[in-house]
């Protein structure tokens, strides 16, 4: 089903009253039918030496037909209590699946409440394709890093990117640690021993960018809505790999358009991280990223990227992840020709010369499940606007990544929807080009070469 701008899809409309499936084509175990969610409140009490989570969910949601019974995702949690409504309700856990079936059936279009009581030790989900994903113990503290799988490793939800909700996230840790969750701070109140931190997330957020991270952190105002929490160790040499960051956000502003959230927020973590992380208004990066030369300043502007492209602007499904990818690595290109370095045409030439090399068997619109996060969706996903770029001019190209981050604020998208907007914009059709770059394996030459 299409959706107009601002809206969403739904996750899948159920065939049948109680379907306890999304029908993702990539992930159809993850996610659920039969209702979407409004809101998630979870109270979370955390302490870090056990790796001890406790927490209770109520989950604000309208069944999309009559519910006899529904599933959330919740992985490796004991349950307490579950509630519908106020009314205790029968439940059972299998496969990551928490399967509820209540004392009364929901009709369709009704609101209802489910409320969890849940409490374990919160350790990351095992993926085939991705290794370990989800709640994660550090060294002194813990991160989590959720997509695209692991939002349930800690708390129950609708694990599917296109089921965008609001939140309130309040979580008690031991007071000498920094609790960053993804949202706006609403309060900080130490008890004792330990400190209650309480976020609110007001935009539209899928379950994989909700974030949680702890640590003993110092934190940096940068200005202008953005700040940092770090080691403190770290503090001289983030300063300076991360003092271009204001002027990356004005850059990706004019070309993007507003900044899509209340705050941005970046936590660098004590320990080393493979890659940075995108959260809703946040990224995190390992002590590895942070080496005072700035080693790492490309990564920087692709996190920031993805706050307009993943995060307000949320894929329907992972079949369209170029949209996420691509766009947040055609942003390191557009800031390399701002900041003095290597052109975008340069770059393109380059990455076109080298993805020609490659094995040609990669549709862009379809990678398949394993090639979600394979390095030619990101590279080609930018050859891609890039060759749009060409193919459209400056003012035209330009004017459409501002017409799409706006016609679509806080909302899902597919290929489909870009590809359409593109059309409008360069005033006549595009279907051979995108047919090319998007639906045939084969690298097609950039155009004007």
């Amino acid at each position: 089903m299409a959706s107009g701008p601002g809206g969403q899809r739904p996750v899948s409309e159920a065939p049948a009253p109680g379907a306890e499936t999304s029908g993702d084509p990539y992930l159809p175990e993850h996610g659920n039918g039969g209702y979407r969610v409004r809101h998630y409140d979870l109270d979370l009490d955390y302490r870090p030496a056990p790796n001890r989570l406790s927490g209770r969910a109520r989950i604000t949601a309208v069944a999309t037909h009559g519910l006899s019974r529904f599933s959330l995702d919740l992985a490796g949690f004991q349950i307490g209590r579950v509630l519908v409504d106020g009314r205790p309700a029968r439940y059972t856990v299998r496969q990551h699946k928490l399967h509820v079936r209540p004392a009364r059936p929901v009709r369709a279009g009704a609101e209802f409440v489910t409320e969890i009581r849940y409490s374990g030790n919160p350790r990351p989900v095992t993926s085939a394709h991705w290794g370990d994903i989800g709640w994660d113990e550090l060294t002194d503290g813990a991160l989590v890093a959720s997509q695209p799988i692991g939002a349930p490793t800690w708390f129950p939800c609708n694990d599917h990117p296109a089921d965008k909700a609001t939140y309130r996230v309040r979580l008690t840790a031991p007071s000498p640690y920094s609790v960053q969750i993804t949202g706006n701070r609403v309060s900080r109140r130490r008890a004792a021993s330990t400190t209650t931190w309480t976020y609110e997330r007001p935009e539209p957020t899928a379950c994989y960018l909700m974030s949680v991270q702890i640590g003993r952190y110092t934190e940096i105002d940068l200005g202008g809505g953005q700040r940092a929490a770090v080691p403190h160790r770290l503090r001289a040499e983030f300063l300076n790999d991360f003092a271009a960051q204001p002027r990356m956000m004005d850059l990706l502003q004019r070309r993007f358009g507003p900044y899509p959230f209340g705050e941005y927020v970046v936590v660098v973590t004590d320990d080393d991280l493979d890659d940075p992380i995108e959260a809703q208004g946040m990224a995190v990066f390992g002590a590895n990223h942070v080496d005072g030369a700035r080693t790492h300043e490309r990564l920087i502007v692709h996190e920031l990227a993805h706050q307009w492209f993943g995060n307000s602007l949320t894929v329907a499904d992972w079949r369209h992840i170029w949209l996420n990818e691509g766009f947040a690595t055609y942003a390191e290109w557009l800031w390399s020709e701002e900041s003095g370095g290597r052109a975008a045409d340069g770059h393109a030439r380059d990455w076109h010369t080298e993805l020609s090399a490659r094995p040609q068997d990669l549709r862009l619109d379809d990678p398949g499940v394993a090639r979600m996060f394979d390095e030619r969706v990101y590279r080609r996903g930018a050859l891609t606007l890039h060759a749009l770029r060409r193919e459209l001019g400056d003012d035209v190209f330009f004017g459409l990544l501002l017409a799409w981050t706006d016609t679509y604020r806080h909302a899902t998208v597919t290929t489909a929807d870009f590809t359409t907007l593109a059309a409008r914009h360069a005033g006549r059709p595009l279907d051979d080009f995108f047919a090319g770059w998007l639906g045939r394996p084969r690298l097609p030459p950039l155009p004007g070469t």
